[in-house]
């Protein structure tokens, strides 16, 4: 019998087939979890279908995470869809202006600073408080969020995106510590730079990858499908004893000084 077999899952982020979003769905579906996927504006719904009707029995929505009335209505016919109940939330969701990525962090406007907040971190807020009445149906769940290493250190070009994963990171360990009594657990991945379509948005990305191959460990990347497992790992009973963490998948970077 699958490891997931019987469970349900979420995932908020998958733009295309190269989203980290992705490579996790894909890992849930392999084990046996019945998926629901959000995609924002119709520029994206197309290219996301193509993807989501290679899984079995899978549910496509709308939602833009920084209106209460959309997240609403997902959970509501996610609800109606998976019997009432949720086992997994993944969040794969942020975004920045561009000229608050590119320019220097102090030129960071207040609208650039609210929207990368609201978006990239305050949605985790959200998303996990409209999940809650389908975890305590499923007695318990798992969410898992994506991180940065630019949450702890001063990564170039990185900019206000850092700050608000920081900002993300701080809300996992507070849902974490909210949420711990019910058996809801709350992690975070921290993946090393892949080649995303978010990716391509932070300057000099190409020359961050180079870097992280150089300095790492493992002398190279992390791959989507290793990604994808450690997030495989974090939804399922594997990690049942994990909570409030931020799990480092990027070939050990980060455990690098110079």
């Amino acid at each position: 019998m699958a490891l997931l077999e019987g469970k349900t899952g979420i995932v908020f982020g998958v733009a295309n087939k190269r989203s980290i979003a992705w490579a996790i769905a894909q890992a849930l579906s392999r084990e046996g979890m019945r998926l629901a996927f959000t995609y924002q504006g119709e520029r994206l719904k197309d290219g996301v279908e193509k993807l989501t009707t290679t899984l079995s029995d899978s549910l496509l929505l709308p939602c833009d995470v920084t209106s209460d009335a959309d997240v609403e209505a997902v959970y509501k016919q996610v609800g109606e869809s998976f019997g009432g109940k949720l086992d997994v939330l993944i969040h794969s969701v942020a975004y920045a202006p561009h000229d608050d990525l590119t320019n220097d962090f102090v030129k960071t406007s207040r609208e650039g600073f609210k929207t990368a907040h609201d978006i990239s971190a305050y949605s985790l807020v959200s998303l996990t408080r409209a999940a809650l009445p389908l975890f305590e149906t499923a007695g318990g769940g798992s969410v898992v969020a994506m991180t940065y290493h630019g949450s702890v250190a001063a990564v170039e070009g990185y900019n206000v995106m850092g700050v608000a994963k920081a900002s993300l990171e701080s809300s996992v360990r507070y849902l974490a510590a909210n949420l711990g009594r019910n058996n809801i657990r709350v992690n975070a991945i921290s993946a090393g730079p892949v080649n995303t379509l978010a990716a391509r948005g932070i300057s000099g990305f190409t020359d961050m990858m180079k870097h992280h191959a150089e300095k790492s460990p493992m002398r190279r990347n992390v791959t989507l499908d290793e990604i994808g497992n450690a997030g495989l790992f974090l939804a399922s009973p594997m990690s049942s004893g994990i909570t409030g963490e931020v799990l480092y998948v990027d070939c050990g970077y980060n455990i690098m000084g110079l």
